[in-house]
């Protein structure tokens, strides 16, 4: 799932920058490892020269700060499309041995890179890093592993955005557990068959996952040289018997998410609510202006009450190539990058992102516009960052998500079990991985 960026995020996320955000720090260099033989130091003709692959906006006047922070070691942005075709990009790239030093990797890409030998273990020079982010966080760019192949960037955890408005207007409270989440579902509809609580799309498998990181699905892990690969566990297995049995029953839809369909229904309020990620605000600005000051936002629905849990849905790191000549040099301008305070206040203002390191969420205070009711939303939204946990992805992340949206559309039109399109997600991404040769776990 790419990251999805909306220029009314911009405008939205920067308000108050901590003074100090803005001071000192970022001309000073983290403590670093020896270098080894592949990181050299700057050459006597002049300083060392870096090549970076993004997509965040306005990157450019981001590196410039560093650039003249620090004259021996100078970046150079190039601009790339993102997504999919960002991370195929980069891989031939690498096959060909001549990628950037740096690259923009989303964390479900990185796998894939890793498998290809395309970048580097970075734990020698950027592990104290380690802090500056949530446990979840930095499981995404570890692979379970005591390696660090990136430091991770921008995050998405997820969140239930709700029409507060007409909750009050159907009487029905903001449910705490998934359990109640399908009560307020039959509620809604018995009291206005034209309204729905929410949608399963069959088409975004990133929100699939998150969801299922959630339940606490590990769909893949590394067992020494072997994957395994568990798709179908019995988190999964729930979460997707969860949708399902709602979608049948009739109380919730499955129109897509993002289709003209489902803009029109979160504008005129016949959808109520979407369990969606942090980037949620700048697409409910552009396609439901009529609910700005209506949406509210809370924790998602709990599957045992008194738990506080959550998923990724999108986010990215800054990965180092593993051809990279000056491996150290890399790794200093990305730890600087995503843990700096007057980086990380540049992201924000600029890039528009929602920062993955903890105190880079600090600088976002005033609430975005469309949630003027709602002062504390980036209070809300940290807390709730928090407790996100994800999983490792595999190596083919693509062929499990395509997978998805072939297997839930044939459930869709056949009404058959979503169980059953787990299971098929599970079998395409075993028989992917042997026939590519990855050694895989019994």
């Amino acid at each position: 799932m790419r990251t999805r960026r909306f220029s009314a995020v911009a405008a939205a996320l920067l308000t108050a920058v901590l003074a100090a955000g803005c001071g000192g720090s970022g001309s000073e260099a983290p403590q670093q490892a020896p270098q080894s033989a592949a990181s050299s130091a700057p050459a006597a003709s002049g300083p060392v020269k870096l090549t970076y692959w993004t997509w965040v906006p306005n990157m450019d006047k981001i590196v410039a700060v560093w650039n003249k922070a620090h004259p021996d070691i100078q970046v150079t942005v190039s601009k790339q499309a993102g997504g999919d075709d960002a991370s195929a990009k980069f891989l031939t790239a690498a096959k060909a041995g001549n990628p950037p030093d740096l690259v923009q990797a989303e964390y479900q890409h990185l796998p894939s890179f890793v498998a290809a030998d395309a970048v580097a273990d970075l734990s020698q020079y950027a592990g104290q890093a380690k802090a500056e982010f949530s446990e979840g966080l930095w499981n995404l760019v570890t692979l379970g592993t005591d390696a660090v192949y990136g430091i991770p960037q921008d995050s998405g955890p997820m969140m239930l955005y709700y029409r507060a408005d007409l909750f009050d207007k159907y009487g029905i409270a903001v449910p705490k557990t998934w359990d109640e989440y399908a009560q307020a579902a039959r509620t809604v509809r018995k009291k206005d068959p034209k309204v729905y609580l929410g949608t399963f799309s069959s088409k975004d498998p990133g929100s699939f996952a998150g969801l299922a990181q959630q339940a606490g699905a590990q769909w893949w892990s590394i067992s020494g040289e072997s994957w395994k690969v568990a798709i179908n566990d019995p988190a999964t297995v729930k979460v997707a018997d969860y949708w399902g049995g709602l979608v049948k029953e009739g109380v919730i839809d499955d129109m897509p998410y993002f289709t003209p369909e489902w803009n029109k229904a979160l504008n005129d309020g016949t959808l109520l609510t979407w369990p969606s990620a942090v980037w949620g605000p700048g697409v409910l600005e552009a396609n439901a202006p009529k609910g700005k000051g209506k949406w509210a936002i809370a924790p998602l629905p709990q599957w045992s009450a008194g738990e506080n849990v959550s998923g990724f849905w999108g986010g990215s790191s800054t990965a180092v190539a593993a051809a990279s000549t000056h491996q150290a040099q890399a790794a200093q301008f990305a730890t600087w990058l995503n843990t700096d305070p007057e980086a990380l206040a540049l992201l924000v203002k600029e890039g528009a992102i929602y920062p993955a390191s903890t105190k880079g969420q600090g600088v976002l205070t005033e609430a975005p516009a469309y949630f003027s009711g709602q002062q504390d939303f980036w209070q809300q939204a940290n807390r709730i960052a928090a407790t996100a946990r994800g999983f490792t992805f595999g190596p083919n992340v693509l062929v499990t998500y395509d997978a998805f949206k072939n297997a839930f559309d044939k459930a869709l039109q056949n009404k058959s079990t979503f169980a059953d399109a787990v299971k098929a997600m599970q079998d395409a991404t075993v028989a992917d991985m042997q026939k590519s040769g990855f050694q895989l776990a019994q």
